[in-house]
């Protein structure tokens, strides 16, 4: 049995982390938290962090003794510099945490790239985790919108380059510009992505401590994680009973199975195909190509697969990226906004055109 950490930070991983628990609750109403167990595989602890009080108060799946508020007013304002100085001066309360809660085998720290406390207390976390831990710690971090805003925007590019350099054995990446693909309003896109994210996690928990036909483990996954460049995402489809085995495979590498947008057979470097189902409904020669034609284009694939009776075939793709064109869009962006935000914070120095305005009332009085 696996013994898993789960850290969702700030307000993305936060939510993110809900809908985990809210899926190992089985989807029960908001009181299961407090007369029922989450029905994960192996022994899994989840821990919430934010600095927005509120934040935390929101989550309704996440028991209250598993939320840790760090307190600086209502969230450090999308100011990753603030961010970092507030985890330093905490970081001792986290640690003391999460070390409360025994030993564990492998980490998933959750995280938005582009807010303020999830961006910057992310790489500051598992830099502390590797250092103190031998166990591997892998960041699942969300990409903003690219509209969102200059500030989201560089705060995503230099969070990951941060994440990266912390000692991560691994980022897999999830992208917000595929919430355009799922329709209705804002809030029930995020609500959406974060099922998605949260449906995925649960499936690879699983997948790493499960018996199968075909094995793959936690081990297994580690040396995915290791290829590339140290960039990965996961794919996932869930068929129902017209939808052959080989059909749903390609369809979980697919660009709509995807939470990135990748070119698999381009820019992928290693995989880690599960597929769980019924054994009537898999077809191992299936299997065996779809998994073939896979490696034939990217090298090595590990396969994996469980056996769930009365169940569809269900595929989940982890895929290590050895280069990815849609991150290198994301930071042309990123530097356009480095410098949009550069050139209006210099015209404010150098102008001072509001100080003009106020000059014209130098040496006078209001008269009443």
């Amino acid at each position: 049995m696996l013994n898993i950490l789960i850290v969702g930070n700030g307000q993305c991983g936060n939510r993110i982390l809900d809908a985990v628990n809210k899926q190992a609750f089985a989807g029960k109403n908001k009181f299961s938290k407090f007369y029922s167990q989450q029905k994960f595989k192996g022994r899994v602890e989840t821990i919430a962090v934010n600095t927005a009080k509120n934040d935390l108060k929101e989550l309704k799946y996440t028991k209250a003794k598993d939320r840790i508020h760090i307190p600086h007013l209502h969230g450090v304002g999308a100011n990753r510099n603030v961010g970092k100085q507030v985890f330093l001066d905490n970081k001792d309360i986290i640690m003391r945490y999460i070390e409360e809660k025994g030993n564990f085998d492998v980490a998933f720290v959750i995280t938005s790239a582009s807010g303020g406390t999830g961006s910057s207390f992310t790489p500051m976390l598992i830099k502390e985790l590797k250092e103190r831990y031998d166990f591997p710690v892998y960041a699942i971090v969300v990409l903003p919108f690219r509209e969102e805003g200059t500030l989201y925007l560089q705060n995503a590019a230099f969070s990951l380059r941060d994440i990266r350099e912390s000692g991560s054995d691994g980022i897999i990446l999830s992208d917000n510009q595929f919430l355009k693909q799922l329709g209705g309003n804002v809030q029930s896109a995020y609500d959406g992505i974060n099922d998605m994210i949260a449906e995925r996690i649960l499936f690879l928990m699983d997948a790493l401590d499960s018996e199968m036909m075909m094995v793959t483990d936690l081990g297994d996954f580690k040396t995915v994680m290791s290829g590339g460049a140290g960039i990965a995402t996961i794919g996932f489809y869930k068929s129902s009973k017209d939808v052959p085995v080989k059909t749903a495979i390609q369809k979980s590498l697919s660009p709509a199975g995807l939470l990135f947008s990748t070119d698999v057979y381009e820019e992928a470097s290693r995989a880690m195909v599960i597929i769980k189902g019924d054994k009537s409904y898999l077809s191992i020669d299936d299997i065996s190509n779809e998994v073939e034609k896979l490696s034939g284009a990217i090298g090595h694939v590990f396969k994996g697969i469980i056996i769930r009776n009365g169940v569809y075939p269900q595929v989940l793709a982890v895929l290590t990226l050895e280069s990815t064109s849609e991150l290198e869009k994301l930071y042309s962006i990123a530097v356009e906004a480095i410098h949009q935000e550069r050139d209006k914070k210099t015209r404010v120095e150098t102008e001072k055109e509001i100080e003009k305005a106020f000059s014209q009332i130098n040496g006078l009085e209001p008269q009443y």
